[in-house]
């Protein structure tokens, strides 16, 4: 199939337990002709993880071939752990005529900007500190250890914030996901050149209301939920 257009990168990313995962699920369900890129990962799977559903779990011997035949659009090394970013998914989704989403963190996020300016970038946050552990401990079983740790790279993560196009807090599901998919849609509509509808124009307002420039007074006390976090490792 030939491509109509050049397909659009949106970037999203966002704190472990921020419900980011949930998010993303609902938009493809929701958006139509708008693929997932899953990320490759040197790591183990974790819990009810599946291999190609949730990563490509891989040995770090192709993870070095990969890198090597210039195959990722990024990669990092975290916690001993590799992640990448196939260049795969972005040539697919132009054969298919499709856009292209990535869910990947913010370091992650940083190398595609770089190598794709045009793309769209959005930042998921929780309402408050508060909300996000109640989150992490009810979500799993993970360690005492493992939830802090999670906290507190989540406060380092929340920092990078205006680096990003779009700010989405996540208090309401219902509102997060109608946002979400509001973003998705503006940028289609925005880089199409087509003439505005009503409904259009309602999604548009609905966006701006996400752009940077219009939370970052709402920003705030999220971040001074976090400020009591004290530096540590990422997980």
């Amino acid at each position: 199939m030939t491509p109509s257009k050049k397909p659009l990168v949106y970037i999203i990313s966002a704190p472990s337990g921020s419900g980011k995962s949930t998010l993303t699920n609902d938009l493809l369900k929701l958006v139509p002709n708008l693929e997932f890129s899953i990320s490759y990962t040197t790591r183990s799977p974790r819990g009810s993880e599946q291999n190609g559903k949730h990563y490509h779990f891989v040995p770090m011997q192709e993870f070095d071939r990969m890198i090597r035949d210039g195959e990722f659009l990024e990669y990092a090394n975290v916690h001993g752990n590799c992640y990448g970013t196939s260049r795969h998914y972005l040539r697919e989704a132009g054969r298919n005529g499709h856009d292209l989403l990535l869910d990947i963190d913010v370091q992650g996020a940083a190398h595609i900007k770089q190598t794709l300016t045009d793309a769209i970038s959005i930042f998921v946050l929780p309402p408050d500190r508060h909300t996000l552990e109640w989150r992490l401990r009810n979500r799993s079983e993970d360690p005492e250890d493992v939830i802090q740790r999670r906290l507190i790279n989540a406060s380092r993560e929340i920092s990078e914030y205006d680096k990003y196009d779009y700010v989405l807090i996540n208090d309401k599901l219902e509102e997060s996901c109608e946002k979400l998919r509001a973003i998705v849609l503006s940028e289609r509509l925005r880089r199409s050149g087509l003439p505005l509808t009503d409904d259009d124009r309602a999604k548009f307002d609905l966006t701006e209301r996400c752009r940077l420039a219009n939370v970052r007074e709402k920003v705030q006390p999220i971040l001074a939920s976090f400020s009591a976090a004290s530096p540590s490792a990422r997980l």
